[in-house]
């Protein structure tokens, strides 16, 4: 059977599983799994999605449900589209439910994550230009005063300075608004006269209502915020608007309604929250210290296994774009994948079943290299129990000497294995180099663990 045959199995049995496509009222996916929210779950059949071949494990998170397919997910996902008959990305038959969604912690988390995974590539792109710069400088191929080093600085602060424009556009994509209107919100927040005036201390004010002074480039919480609402109030025009002048209506009636709405109220509300957020994540790092980073640590694959790492991004990217670094979470992360990875290559080391060895072996890999954990940690260590144990284990020793050494992450890197560890490059040498040792702390500690307390069983008994 063809790998496209095995996928075109796995769908048919997927979507006969949770009930058909009439079941299905969104259908998407992150980088392992497929997310399924559904208008009746007490037909879905849970176990069985289990034992399907090819899927690592199936929860429900948030009243979602995910089935864990590892890095094939992109292709099962269209495959299960393509069958129900969805396009990709959205949900079909909005109108189903009529009744008012309530709003969630998961709902906001969701919404927030949802706009800010799509420029992913664009900050990986321009956090790892400020790494080249570094290591340029480091090794003497570039000085400030070249002007190749003056073009790609400012080509790097361009990925986050502008990020209110980015985030307007999948902002605006993610709350069904429109796209050019949300990017224009974005722009207005950013734009030299406000800056300058913001700069200068020169009050603003529109319609009477004074504009708070506030910088809002390279920030990510306003704008969302303020696309959230506007979605709300283009709506609205839409829906009041004549035929014949809507396309004029319906955008100056939202702008006219936003901007007082966003530099007077919205805006000033979200760069609060964001600040306050960050400063609280830093009184609590420096409160606690090494100890604090280490149970973060030892606690993340419990955060993975529940989807409550999710809630964790928004803050680390703040504070990347607004601090510059990132102290405690980023370290974690690392740290926690890796070591799943070597706890999986522990298991393949020491298994006779050759089905496990080799399902492990490429759950190391994938784990260790790409930080992409769900295969090794759903296929491999949570079955096994013992070796998750060692990971966490081998998790807190890490972390634990990362946090003395004040380890730092100053850009997100291309994933959140050893390929992206390109990230802890900083202005001093050393922090890169104590990431480095506590990466290998933490895998000898792992696999040794591993090594003495599982006893080789197979996953297939």
């Amino acid at each position: 059977m063809t790998k496209k045959e095995k996928f075109e199995a796995l769908a048919s049995k997927v979507l006969v599983l949770v009930g058909g496509k009439d079941n299905i009222s969104f259908l998407g996916h992150c980088m392992t799994r497929l997310r399924l929210e559904l208008k009746d779950k007490s037909i879905v059949n849970l176990d069985e999605i289990k034992r399907l071949q090819g899927v690592v494990g199936a929860q429900w998170s948030n009243e979602q449900l995910q089935i864990i397919i590892g890095q094939s997910v992109g292709e099962v996902y269209g495959m299960v589209a393509e069958k129900a008959g969805i396009r990709a990305e959205k949900a079909i038959n909005e109108n189903l439910d009529k009744g008012k969604k309530k709003i969630s912690f998961a709902g906001i988390i969701d919404g927030i994550t949802g706009s800010l995974i799509p420029l992913l590539p664009a900050i990986i792109g321009a956090g790892m230009l400020k790494v080249v710069i570094i290591l340029c400088e480091l090794t003497g191929i570039l000085t400030p005063d070249m002007q190749t080093h003056a073009v790609l600085t400012f080509a790097s602060d361009a990925g986050f300075y502008f990020l209110p424009v980015f985030l307007g556009a999948t902002a605006a994509n993610k709350f069904k608004a429109n796209m050019g209107l949300g990017m224009l919100l974005g722009a207005i927040m950013i734009h030299p006269t406000m800056v300058a005036n913001v700069a200068g201390a020169i009050p603003m004010s529109i319609f009477g209502i004074p504009v708070y002074a506030s910088n809002y480039a390279s920030t990510i919480f306003p704008i969302i915020m303020a696309v959230y609402v506007m979605s709300h109030v283009e709506k609205f025009f839409k829906k009041i608007a004549p035929e014949s002048i809507k396309a004029i209506i319906v955008p100056l009636g939202t702008i006219l309604v936003m901007l007082p709405l966003t530099l007077g109220l919205i805006g000033p509300a979200g760069a609060f929250f964001g600040n306050y957020l960050a400063a609280a994540i830093m009184w609590l790092y420096n409160t606690t210290g090494f100890f604090g980073v280490a149970v973060l640590a030892t606690i993340y694959p419990l955060l993975i296994l529940t989807g409550m790492h999710g809630a964790l991004f928004p803050y680390m990217f703040h504070s990347l774009v607004t601090l510059g670094y990132e102290p405690i979470v980023a370290t974690a992360n690392v740290l926690s994948n890796i070591n799943q990875g070597a706890a999986a290559a522990a298991v393949a080391f020491k298994c006779k079943d050759k089905e496990t060895r080799t399902t492990a072996s490429s759950s190391a890999i994938t784990a260790i290299f790409g930080g992409v954990t769900e295969p090794a940690m759903f296929g491999i260590n949570m079955k096994l129990k013992k070796p998750l144990y060692a990971a966490m284990f081998g998790n807190f020793c890490s972390a634990a000497f990362a946090g003395l050494m004040k380890v730092y992450m100053y850009s997100l890197g291309g994933s959140a294995g050893l390929l992206g560890i390109a990230g802890f490059v900083g202005p001093t040498s050393s922090n890169f180099i104590f990431m480095v040792i506590s990466i290998i702390l933490g895998v000898v500690i792992t696999f040794v663990t591993t090594l003495i307390v599982y006893k080789g069983e197979s996953i297939y008994q």
